[in-house]
């Protein structure tokens, strides 16, 4: 007769195949999905959500937990004690969800999706404010219905940040994006200034064919480990990764036209991603399908995709490799060298699109991002003045205006998907690979070192063995400090701007 915790793995591992089915379709929706099928698909993403909820809610499951807790002895092991504790917080907020607005949100969710897509495609605002003012009144009603199951009194914002950065408050965000804030516009108007003293164009006037832009990519990815037995790369209008099985990996892409690094730079941050997620521990009783063989937090997946995208494909060692290669599919050298082909994946410019912008200013979009979640979700701030509102953020931050909101405020699938609670991840992601970073490098070597060699590999065992087993046994803030020595801090991340900045100025 199966014990408790063997009940309870095997309902985990049934859960896991819905979850999964749920994710194959939204990725075939954001791929190949044709846009009639919107409204059929949602219908089938809500019951789906439905289906999941009941299983992580109902009276049958909280009694397989119970069961479980009952059979737990105080000698056994940590990760077993982990594990349960993390289901007994997800249950007790499942159980405080009404189904109906689970359903509700589901639908909302891809309804809000498609017609993002439209409005961004047609620029028009307005036609997505309804949908935007749904998802927010949904959210506003699970952050309140969530409260009760929280540990700790949090607020709206905070509660629907939860399941992205465990443990995350304002008050703690408010302690790291300060010196962002108060730095990094200093940081961009010397690049400014640099750009202006050495006369150089911002980009050449070349492009690249969407084919050549394809194979390197292709070849990019197989330089890095890609192996098509598992893996699957598609084209989408936001580049994303997910994850549908324990063997089933995908990314996807998208080509900008005038912009021929583009595409490559979003391949090696997808595939950090999923770097990070074949390397969670998922090989015994532990791990899969239990939660500790999920995520530490999307901060820390961020660092993941960050590492490879900036520390690895925008550094200088990595141009000097890929220069030739470049150069030989455009037939020729715009860039006049390595040292302005480095500085082509390094404009260190502002610009209006965060999955194009630099590293000095990509944080600063999350700033801006993070500001109007809390003043749509706690705040006075309506929707339809929201357009508005981020022009004005995003002059005051990074000198900017958009000309329309398709550069503005339609830009991010994030909202359309009441995504509320994700962004700061993705600044947290920039610190907390840059404060890895330096604890790699004290292991082994400048990290430079080992791309100028093609040891990449190097990188991606110390990864391995020091940040991607923890999976959900450590939040981001308990990995950062057991990895590093160190809390969680601004200043790895800002001393890594300064001395990238300094080298582009220095110049070849």
């Amino acid at each position: 007769m199966a014990t408790a915790l063997q009940s309870l793995q095997q309902h985990l591992h049934q859960t896991r195949l819905l979850g999964s089915i749920s994710s194959a379709l939204y990725f075939d929706q954001n791929t190949v999905m044709p846009a009639a099928g919107a409204d059929w698909r949602g219908e089938q993403l809500a019951l789906l959500a439905t289906q999941l909820h009941e299983r992580q809610s109902s009276s049958a499951y909280a009694d397989l937990v119970a069961a479980a807790e009952a059979e737990l002895h105080p000698d056994d092991p940590e990760p077993r004690h982990r594990n349960l504790a993390l289901l007994r917080l997800e249950l007790e907020r499942q159980r405080a969800l009404d189904p109906a607005l689970v359903a509700a949100l589901a639908q909302a969710q891809s309804r809000g999706n498609a017609i993002w897509q439209n409005a961004r495609q047609r620029n028009d605002f307005a036609a997505f404010a309804p949908a935007l003012e749904t998802l927010l009144a949904l959210r506003a009603q699970q952050a309140s219905q969530l409260q009760a199951a929280e540990p700790e009194l949090r607020s709206p914002w905070e509660v629907l940040a939860q399941p992205f950065e465990p443990d995350v408050s304002k008050a703690q965000l408010q302690e790291l994006f300060a010196p962002l804030r108060a730095e990094l516009p200093a940081l961009l108007d010397r690049a400014r200034c640099m750009d202006a003293a050495q006369g150089r164009a911002a980009s050449p006037e070349h492009d690249l064919p969407e084919p050549v832009q394809e194979q390197l990519c292709s070849e990019l990815l197989a330089s890095w480990g890609y192996n098509a037995e598992q893996c699957h790369r598609a084209r989408s209008a936001h580049p994303f990764s997910c994850t549908l099985g324990p063997g089933d990996f995908r990314i996807t892409t998208r080509v900008v036209r005038g912009q021929p690094l583009s595409a490559f730079l979003a391949t090696a941050h997808e595939w950090g991603h999923s770097l990070y997620e074949q390397g969670l521990p998922r090989g015994d009783d532990h791990w899969f399908p239990w939660p500790l063989g999920e995520a530490t937090s999307m901060g820390v997946h961020e660092s993941q995709s960050l590492f490879w995208e900036c520390r690895v494909a925008r550094s200088r060692a990595f141009a000097q490799r890929w220069h030739p290669r470049f150069s030989a599919v455009l037939g020729g050298d715009p860039w006049g060298g390595e040292f302005g082909f480095w500085r082509a994946f390094n404009p260190l410019k502002p610009g209006l699109i965060r999955v194009e912008a630099d590293e000095l200013s990509y944080c600063l979009h999350i700033v801006l991002r993070y500001q109007l979640e809390l003043d749509l979700l706690e705040g006075d701030l309506p929707v339809a003045e929201l357009p508005q509102q981020w022009n004005l953020l995003m002059q005051e931050l990074l000198g900017l205006t958009p000309s329309t909101d398709r550069e503005g405020c339609l830009q991010d699938i994030h909202w359309a998907e009441g995504l509320f609670g994700y962004f700061p991840s993705y600044a947290l992601g920039h610190l907390i690979s840059a404060q890895l970073a330096m604890a790699m490098e004290q292991a082994l070597g400048p990290i430079e070192t080992q791309i100028a060699t093609a040891q990449e590999s190097a990188l991606q065992r110390w990864l391995s063995d020091h940040v991607w087993l923890w999976g959900r046994s450590l939040n981001a803030g308990e990995l950062v400090q057991r990895v590093t020595g160190q809390p969680l801090r601004a200043e790895p991340f800002l001393a890594y701007l300064r001395g990238k900045l300094e080298r582009l100025e220095t110049g070849p």
